[in-house]
């Protein structure tokens, strides 16, 4: 199938525009003979189609989506493809979270960055695995900048990507490490994307480590400096708005899970012990999809602070929880027949299961709401 460039409409939302993207996807999926294959001509179609720039303003060239319409947008690529949801929500919560810094806090500094997003269809790429509160890698001060020593791990999207928006932790004497914050061009000499991701699933992310050795980031280019090992205001705002679109993607893994489990079990003569599988699959998912929904309901409120994190961090908590629940009970319900690679089951029971390791796990998640609870500080909780 040739690249729609049509697909870009005004008139077409993202979710409807992955909607028609999607079966391709699948196909191309269910085809594959090495799932360690990145999904390189996916992501060349989610750009040809207007989904780079979805989450852009109107008024800066782009789609104009919020992130309810981004999050259905994930959800969709993830029923069809887990994979491709998965990379693509790391370029999409990238591209959020400067659209709500520049709706909500009038920062005209991201403009742009946006304005080239939409202009030239550039892909983000997020180092969240390796840059979460402690920071990784070495800022180290030279003259006119910074030169960065740094291995990025979990670097979704890494083969296909313009731009790697991660940090390195500056450490002075007599003061205490920083954290700072800026982009790096892929196609820098200095950087360079290692051949590490194989993994159980989630296959074709091409969630690579990258390796960056001497690339110099001018101080101009340091979008923000914050204290190693501790929660910033502007961790508030990237946790809140990011979470409910990457776990979007597991929601929708787990609904082709049960459209698929459904297919299969009304093959044969259906027992009580089927149905009483269905019913705990069905509990499940609907647990997924209201813990997700209250995800999205801490973005509305427009506020990012501790008390949002605790809230998106328990949604983020109970859609891993139930959605992995639901894709092993569709597992049980498909019985053997969902055991053959063919029936596509095993490729959703292994992408499900990368919902366990984003922050917060399970260990943190229940000691920042238990802190919450009891009044505790939580800058340190992470």
């Amino acid at each position: 199938m040739t690249i729609n460039t049509a697909l870009k409409t005004t008139a077409r939302t993202a979710s409807e525009i992955a909607s028609d993207l999607g079966p391709v996807f699948a196909e191309r999926a269910n085809a594959t003979t090495d799932e360690d294959r990145y999904v390189a001509e996916n992501i060349a179609m989610l750009k040809a189609s207007g989904l780079v720039e979805a989450g852009v303003p109107v008024e800066l060239g782009g789609g104009g989506a919020d992130v309810d319409e981004l999050a259905a947008m994930l959800r969709t690529l993830g029923y069809h493809c887990g994979s491709t949801g998965l990379a693509f929500s790391m370029h999409t919560h990238q591209v959020a979270i400067p659209t709500w810094r520049w709706k909500h806090q009038k920062a005209a500094a991201v403009e742009p960055l946006l304005k080239r997003i939409a202009s030239e269809r550039i892909l983000l790429l997020s180092s969240g695995g390796s840059d979460w509160i402690d920071g990784s890698g070495k800022a180290e001060k030279v003259e006119g900048g910074y030169r960065i020593t740094a291995r990025k791990v979990f670097t979704s999207g890494a083969p296909s990507g313009d731009l790697l928006m991660t940090g390195a932790v500056l450490e002075e004497a007599g003061q205490p490490p920083m954290v700072l914050h800026f982009g790096i061009p892929m196609n820098s000499p200095h950087v360079k994307v290692l051949d590490t991701w194989h993994a159980l699933g989630m296959r074709g992310t091409g969630s690579h480590d990258v390796q960056i050795d001497g690339h110099v980031v001018p101080t101009s280019a340091v979008a923000l400096q914050r204290k190693a090992g501790e929660w910033h205001a502007a961790f508030h705002m990237i946790g809140t708005i990011a979470f409910p679109l990457v776990y979007a993607v597991y929601l929708g893994v787990a609904e082709s899970a049960r459209d698929l489990a459904i297919e299969l079990a009304k093959r044969k003569t259906v027992s009580r012990h089927a149905i009483d599988l269905a019913g705990r699959m069905e509990t499940e998912l609907t647990a997924a999809r209201l813990a997700h929904e209250s995800m999205l309901a801490a973005v509305r409120r427009n506020a990012p602070s501790a008390d949002t994190i605790n809230s998106v961090m328990i949604g983020r908590q109970l859609v891993a929880r139930h959605a992995i629940a639901a894709v092993e009970y569709a597992m049980e319900l498909g019985g053997g027949a969902g055991f053959y690679r063919s029936a596509g089951l095993e490729r959703r029971f292994r992408d499900i299961q990368a919902a366990r390791y984003h922050p917060l796990q399970a260990g943190p998640q229940a000691e920042y709401a238990g802190s919450m609870a009891l009044g505790l500080p939580v800058d340190r909780v992470f």
